[in-house]
């Protein structure tokens, strides 16, 4: 099939409701608001700007800032010049930035809203081009977003793109080593976003937040970009602070979130009310309506009717819960190199819970003899960029190797079970995949952060990190959690039953770089934290890491 592009969609937009309400962005608690002709006119204007300073088709244009308004348009801008745009976390280190624009030779950047500027202040290159958003960033820019609005006319004669051109280089942002630069074609992110925006009708009041990260390319194709091919609303999260409150006021019919914000979101609920008494008030007819309406509301999702989770895998125990208050949470999955949303349990299906669904239109998968996904379509990217040896390993017969384990019914449906280089042998020489396992252990609601290791050991141990409410050490706590170390035991295999839980007195996060910017678990990172738990005895079943000092 052949699918429209992203600034063919922009057009049609901007010629169809011009006035229309599009992008809402928050600043010190006031909103802007952006109708589809002020973004086009912005990004037209930003494209001038980029053209004037010479840079030429091809090049390439780095983005390092939190989501706004201006990540939107300074994408749309940089399509219209006919350059590439290489995306850059918020979050990343000075050694990861230097070496995506080193390696991506990047004629220029963007710089915004940034929680901690030290490291873009210190690797940024003094004679690169710098633009900065109109928000608190880095000092000493070259050039500023709202000047270039102020001193350049809109640019008339925009880009053209073929549907093979390069739109972007996204870097990895892989648990292990230096990430690998991704390109994507126009046809890859056209293909991901139309399919991710044909998933479920849209009304004229259908409104999404965009939060999470959109140097990712699902929050870029799954959000982003699918506004274009279903003109939805669009409001942005001013901070950490403020994002209750902008949920509130935005009321989103779509919200899309990851397993670790969705397992805080039922915490802060539970510290409410406790589990056994609300799933007894969800039980009476009509009382249980109004009592998953009202948390409904009290989250801010009292519109929405459609809900995601991706980027790493969810607790089909937490999919349940949710349901039963009304929130249907469709689990998907995709990789950068899939440009994005691949596999969905879309339209939601409740006997698909705890599955990643079916694939989209865009892609084909299979399994290969090891139990590999393979994937194939438009929506598979086009190389490695200067890397012709990575991307020659990674197909085989035209079809894309993605690393991860799954099965598939004979109704279609597909489940991960892990990444291929996650399983380890235990000292019995017995292999054991995490993955399943920590989705048992995750059904219960005191564990926010869960790691399974084992390699060399005997039987495997979970690292687990609870949630804020229960940290301190209690009986309660360790009778719940030794009732869920049995119950999780007897449903595994003799050589991977759990002999330990041990409770980390350390929170996992990126600025500890136990977690990538998605959110994912980099476990071998845990391993050098927790190897020495690895290789000594415990004395019981449930541990508390700071009592083993």
């Amino acid at each position: 099939m052949s699918y429209p592009l992203p600034l063919q969609q922009l057009a049609e937009n901007v010629a169809n409701h011009p006035n229309k309400p599009y992008l809402h962005q928050p600043f010190n608690q006031v909103w802007r608001t952006l109708t589809w002709a002020d973004v086009d006119d912005q990004a037209r204007r930003i494209a001038s700007a980029l053209l004037a300073q010479g840079l030429e088709p091809g090049d390439r244009v780095g983005i390092l800032a939190k989501n706004s308004a201006e990540w939107f348009i300074v994408d749309f801008a940089i399509m219209m010049a006919g350059l590439v745009s290489v995306p850059i976390y918020s979050t990343a280190g000075v050694s990861t930035i230097q070496h995506v624009l080193s390696h991506s030779e990047a004629k220029a950047i963007f710089v915004g809203k940034l929680d901690d500027t030290s490291a873009a202040q210190e690797a940024l290159p003094d004679d690169l081009l710098t633009i900065t958003f109109p928000y608190p960033t880095i000092e000493g820019a070259k050039a500023t977003y709202n000047d270039w609005l102020e001193n350049y006319a809109p640019l008339s004669d925009v880009h053209q793109p073929d549907g093979e051109d390069t739109v972007t280089i996204v870097y990895t942002s892989g648990s292990t080593g230096l990430p690998k630069g991704v390109v994507l074609t126009f046809n890859n992110v056209a293909s991901s976003a139309y399919c991710s925006a044909h998933i479920h009708p849209r009304k004229d009041d259908d409104a999404c937040m965009s939060y999470l990260p959109l140097a990712h390319i699902t929050e870029r194709c799954v959000v982003e970009l699918m506004t274009l091919y279903a003109p939805i609303e669009v409001f942005f999260v001013e901070s950490l602070d403020t994002f209750i409150a902008d949920v509130h006021h935005a009321q989103p019919t779509v919200f899309i979130s990851v397993p670790r914000l969705w397992t805080k979101f039922q915490a802060q609920i539970l510290a409410k009310m406790p589990d056994e008494k609300l799933q007894r008030l969800l039980k009476i007819p009509i009382v249980g309506r109004l009592v998953a309406r009202k948390i409904r509301k009290g989250l801010g999702l009292g519109r929405a009717k459609m809900f995601g989770s991706g980027s790493a895998p969810i607790s089909p125990g937490i999919l349940e819960w949710y349901s039963r208050i009304g929130i249907n949470i469709s689990e998907g999955w995709g990789m950068t190199e899939t440009a994005g949303l691949s596999c969905g349990n879309n339209p939601f299906d409740p006997t698909r819970l705890g599955t990643i669904g079916v694939p989209q239109d865009c892609v084909e998968m299979k399994l290969s003899d090891e139990g590999e996904v393979l994937i194939r379509g438009e929506a598979i990217f086009k190389e490695y960029y200067k890397n012709p040896k990575a991307t020659e390993e990674a197909f085989v017969d035209g079809w894309f190797r993605t690393g991860d384990r799954a099965k598939v019914d004979n109704t279609g449906t597909w489940s991960i079970i892990g990444r291929v280089k996650e399983q380890f042998k235990t000292a019995k020489g017995k292999y054991v995949a995490p993955v399943p396992i920590e989705s048992l252990l995750a059904r219960n609601p005191d564990i926010e952060q869960i790691c399974v290791l084992g390699s060399g050991r005997k039987q495997p141990l979970a690292i687990a990190v609870l949630n804020e409410q229960v940290r301190d050490r209690s009986s309660d706590t360790h009778e719940r959690l030794l009732n869920t170390l049995n119950e999780v035991n007897s449903e595994l295999e003799s050589h991977q039953r759990l002999d330990h839980i041990v409770v980390s007195d350390e929170v996992w996060s990126i600025e500890n770089d136990m977690l990538t910017p998605t959110l994912k678990i980099k476990r071998n990172k845990l391993e050098e934290r927790y190897g020495d738990y690895l290789l000594r005895p415990l004395s019981e079943p449930v541990v508390w890491e700071k009592e083993l000092a």
